[in-house]
């Protein structure tokens, strides 16, 4: 390979799964993205991972640091250096803590593996206020996980590559795609894997089922407690398992006597027969049976006890520690390796209580990354104190969650608001500063370790120079660190700071070349089921979780009835597509022209009632909001909802090819910042009705 070729394994940006990638550049510019081929599930990227060449080359991204000088959202921007742009943060966030304390400043991000360095950086201010987007994602699965077991979400890995009968409720896997799940999916269906899928419309997940449930939108807690009902009832349930590691069956049992299949159908509009059967399906195929609880489950006032019930489910077929099922994730230290040194632990948890209530006013919520929608309802009711500093840290909650007209109005009870981003967005169009972060092709970030079956410690690295004035999270952290007094954070290169976190691993930078990981078991490590100790004060699964009781939460809900639409509306839903990232990747040059507007899914029998024909385009509204789309008419959705794919409807001038095009669900959703899932937390954004007429 010549000087002018090289080869780097890094790992993908354009959406959160970040699927390991190697990256070949020529001359200092990307020719090839493709599946690091160290990793057996690798196969290839998806779309949006090939589509990173041309967000590098995207000239409508931010390319200096900004800062505002007009109204907040007027576009009136002066370029700046990075040392005047880190300086007048710094100056601001110190007006703020001299005036309310540290505790007045705040910080949400996408979640994800390297968070640790600038988590460190509001806890050695000594705020405890930081979130992530999860309230609008998966609050909601981890909350149930932590309520059955113990433990979260991510304890257990889904061993889709070995599973017998796959269940997708509440996630679209073969369109919100994450590579290696979607290939380990395949090959397990190759042999014979049996797959399920659960949805209010017939999405590209359900084309390759051999069983798919069109539900009635809201009623997927009904279906579920039929089929608990139906295990328990005939006895095909894993008596010896549930009699080892299940509290409280006798109570569950109880509760689920009046949800038969027959009244299931009702509900939901599926046969009893198909559900009696598919309990059986699941039952011979036990314990090899992944039922997911969902991904992004930020959808009903029941959420919460959907993916509940999902984790009862797997419980009771023996799921949990089975290979094909559940099995318990394993980290470096379960390999004897030490684990990489935490930015986090150079300082003391903040004394203060977090803003949004979390771990103390809601007792029941996990504190880690909190519920940003009482984040920011803090900003303006500065309940229980003011919170006037925010940084958005890659992340555009104008465009994650309902009501941003209203959303926006919280913002401007601060004093300082700074977005780091990568490309504009709402949120950083609204924003005080600006602070180009460099694409994932142009930077480096800190060391991650992946708890897993085989586990492992995994690097980003930077491709190729950046192409304009912009930085990585780690210069960045590094750079507001210097001004404000935390030394500790304040390095003068990447492999200083890869240095500290490899500290006492016995590892080095080194060990990374060959494949962009250091891997820590040849094969796949599966916990013996008689080592099994849930996390749970009893250490079992527990089906009365005594934290919700004292929360005043109902372990068992009963199930209500949802809402059917008012007389000529439909529930709005919308859903992932694997093409685009939400609203990142709506002004990517190569993706907008593969798919440049969203479309409104419509059941023909109501569409032609209305007068709406396919391709037309109609007016979609809710309580004053309307936005604009073009209608798909078919049968392939449940009559009582319409559905978009989210991200679109951009109304930045700066985007030009996103401008304009199709529809912002979350403009649809008047209100919708105060309609959350107690019991898990999550926003619950599918609870609206909109009309929808020609235009």
């Amino acid at each position: 390979m010549t000087e002018s070729l090289k080869t780097t394994y890094s790992i993908c940006g354009m959406c959160t799964v970040r699927c390991p990638i190697k990256v070949e550049t020529e001359h200092g510019r990307v020719r090839f993205i493709q599946g690091n081929p160290n990793f057996s599930s690798m196969k290839g990227v998806c779309p949006r991972g090939v589509a990173g060449k041309a967000l590098v080359e995207d000239d409508e991204r931010p390319q200096s640091p900004l800062i505002r000088v007009g109204e907040r959202g007027s576009g009136h921007w002066k370029a700046v250096s990075w040392d005047e742009a880190l300086d007048y943060i710094a100056n601001k966030m110190k007006g703020v803590i001299e005036k309310y304390g540290a505790r007045a400043v705040s910080l949400s991000d996408r979640g994800g593996p390297f968070r640790d360095m600038h988590r460190a950086f509001l806890r050695g201010l000594g705020t405890p206020n930081y979130c992530n987007h999860d309230a609008s994602c998966a609050r909601n699965v981890q909350h149930a996980a932590l309520s059955v077991t113990g433990q979260g979400r991510k304890a257990v890995e889904y061993d889709l590559k070995n599973a017998k009968h796959v269940v997708l409720q509440s996630r679209n896997m073969f369109e919100a795609v994450n590579v290696q799940e979607v290939g380990d999916l395949v090959d397990a269906m190759d042999k014979g894997c049996r797959l399920t899928v659960i949805d209010i419309r017939a999405n590209v997940s359900s084309t390759k089922a051999n069983r798919f449930f069109m539900v009635r939108p809201g009623t997927d807690y009904a279906l579920n407690l039929s089929v608990i009902h139906e295990l328990l009832k005939e006895g095909i349930y894993d008596k010896d398992f549930a009699s080892k590691h299940i509290q409280d069956l006798d109570a569950l049992e109880q509760f689920v006597k009046p949800y038969t299949p027959d009244w299931a159908a009702k509900e939901c509009g599926v046969s009893a027969e198909s559900i009696r059967a598919f309990a059986r399906e699941l039952a011979d195929a036990a314990p090899s049976v992944i039922w997911h609880p969902g991904w992004m489950t930020a959808r009903y006032k029941d959420s919460f006890q959907v993916s509940r019930t999902a984790y009862i489910i797997n419980a009771l077929l023996g799921s949990y520690g089975a290979k094909g099922g559940l099995p318990f994730v394993n980290k470096p230290g379960d390999m004897g390796v030490r684990s990489l040194k935490k930015f986090m632990d150079l300082y003391p948890s903040p004394k203060d209580e977090r803003v949004d209530g979390a771990g103390w006013r809601l007792p029941h919520i996990e504190k880690g990354p909190g519920l940003t929608h009482l984040l920011f309802k803090a900003m303006e009711t500065e309940d229980p104190y003011p919170v006037k500093a925010y940084i958005a840290w890659r992340h555009d909650p104008l465009m994650g969650l309902p009501d941003p007209d209203r959303l926006q109005e919280r913002f401007n009870n601060l004093d300082l608001m700074v977005s780091v981003t990568f490309s504009w967005s709402d949120t950083a169009w609204h924003s005080d500063v600006v602070l180009p972060l460099s694409t994932y092709l142009e930077r480096e970030s800190i060391i991650a370790a992946k708890n897993a079956l085989q586990p492992y410690f995994f690097l980003r690295q930077r491709a190729m120079e950046p192409r304009f004035d912009s930085k990585a999270d780690w210069e960045i952290v590094s750079g507001l660190a210097k001004r404000l007094d935390l030394p500790e954070l304040v390095f003068d290169s990447v492999e200083d700071v890869w240095a500290f976190q490899l500290k006492d691993t016995g590892y080095t930078i080194d060990d990374f070349k060959e494949t962009g990981r250091i891997l820590f078991a040849d094969k796949p490590v599966y916990k013996a089921q008689e080592d099994i100790a849930f996390k749970t004060p009893s250490k079992k699964i527990e089906i009365i979780s005594q934290k919700l009781e004292d929360a005043g939460i109902q372990s068992l809900k009963p199930y209500e009835s949802p809402q059917h639409p008012p007389e000529g509306a439909f529930r709005l839903t919308f859903g992932r597509v694997a093409t685009h990232t939400q609203g990142h990747t709506a002004n990517n040059t190569a993706l907008s022209e593969l798919m440049p507007e969203n479309v409104l899914w419509i059941h023909s029998g109501p569409a032609e009632a209305l007068g709406i024909e396919d391709g037309a385009t109609v007016n979609v509204a809710n309580n004053g909001a309307q936005e604009s789309i073009k209608a798909r008419v078919t049968d392939c959705i449940h009559p009582e909802a319409v559905f978009m794919v989210h991200g679109f409807g951009h109304r930045l001038k700066v985007e030009s090819r996103a401008l304009g095009k199709g529809a912002a669900d979350n403009r649809l959703m008047t209100g919708g910042l105060d309609n959350w899932d107690r019991a898990g937390g999550a926003v619950a954004m599918q609870e609206h009705f909109v009309t929808v007429t020609p235009a």
